[in-house]
């Protein structure tokens, strides 16, 4: 295991994703004696955010109705907000753009602030159930200020291929 520093530099890193086998020695100058890692994978872009994001707000509408206000960091996905406060939106494919058990509905607004659905995203976004115009995977979607005090909808059902019925628990 390698003793690492962290560095005001470290904001670039969650765009860069997660490196397997990558050796990590230190990040910058100043140095934190309890924190250790062995690859950048240990120490995912999530908890970088965590680190260094301004909290916001987004409410999650249910189909009954029923509201759920949570606060969030900015740079969370609104797949890992959902899971991290027991939202009923379940990402079964763990945001690999394999299913679109994540579809969410957005105001018009937000979405128009969003860059465009990769190819990827739109091609499972063919497969929700209950389709709109404002439709995106919450798996591929990022907070941001721009974004605080957002209203999500949930859709009323999801379309997952699994024959079973299996319903995978966010871990």
């Amino acid at each position: 295991m390698s003793l690492i520093s962290l560095h005001p530099l470290k904001r670039m890193l969650p765009p860069l994703g997660r490196f397997s086998g990558v050796s990590v020695r230190h990040l910058g100058s100043r140095s934190y004696p309890n924190l250790r890692v062995t690859r950048l994978q240990d120490y995912n872009s999530s908890a970088l955010w965590k680190m260094n994001g301004t909290r916001l707000t987004v409410t999650f509408v249910t189909p009954e109705g029923q509201k759920k206000t949570v606060r969030c960091n900015e740079g969370d996905s609104l797949l890992e907000i959902a899971h991290a406060n027991n939202i009923d939106l379940e990402g079964a494919c763990e945001a690999s753009l394999a299913c679109s058990t994540c579809h969410v509905i957005l105001d018009e607004n937000i979405y128009d602030q969003l860059e465009e659905p990769s190819d990827e995203e739109n091609d499972m976004l063919d497969l929700a159930f209950g389709l709109t115009e404002t439709s995106r995977l919450g798996c591929q979607v990022r907070m941001c200020k721009d974004m605080d005090g957002m209203t999500v909808y949930l859709p009323s059902a999801t379309r997952n291929m699994a024959v079973d019925g299996f319903k995978p628990k966010p871990h």
